[in-house]
């Protein structure tokens, strides 16, 4: 990336805001270093974090205990390169001229897999889907 160039910018959406868009933003951050602007946002916000997905980070050294969950705002889809839609449940329309992703994230509940277990497998679907997203942006 040359100097002159802005650094990639990214949106990680899911209805509430508490997991899965939350899971998605903080690996981004660990593995991007500040090298990739981070946002997490849902379509119709919780009033708090997955106690799972916070713990299930806290595994990997990552405290996202300051975070809460935030609606999407026209303000970051204007702004950003990359939009990631986890799950099916939120509902955005792609905006032209950026990336649009709908990533249909492994579900373990459907197999009868649930609490950290689930958490834990969510969490490393997403993972391996953050690290290609990371490549694609930056070229690393």
């Amino acid at each position: 990336m040359s100097p002159n160039t802005q650094k990639p910018s990214v949106l990680f959406v899911c209805k509430k805001n508490g997991g899965k868009s939350q899971l998605a933003a903080a690996l981004m951050n660990q593995l991007a270093a500040g090298t990739v602007t981070v946002h997490s946002a849902g379509t119709n916000p919780g009033t708090s974090l997955n106690p799972q997905a916070v713990e299930s980070l806290s595994e990997l050294g990552i405290d996202i205990t300051g975070e809460h969950p935030k609606p999407v705002t026209d303000e970051v889809l204007d702004t950003v390169d990359a939009v990631i839609v986890l799950g099916t449940e939120a509902k955005l329309e792609p905006r032209e001229g950026t990336r649009f992703e709908i990533w249909e994230t492994d579900e373990p509940s459907t197999r009868g897999i649930e609490g950290m277990e689930r958490m834990r497998l969510l969490r490393d679907d997403i993972k391996a889907r953050v690290h290609k997203l990371y490549t694609d942006l930056t070229g690393n």
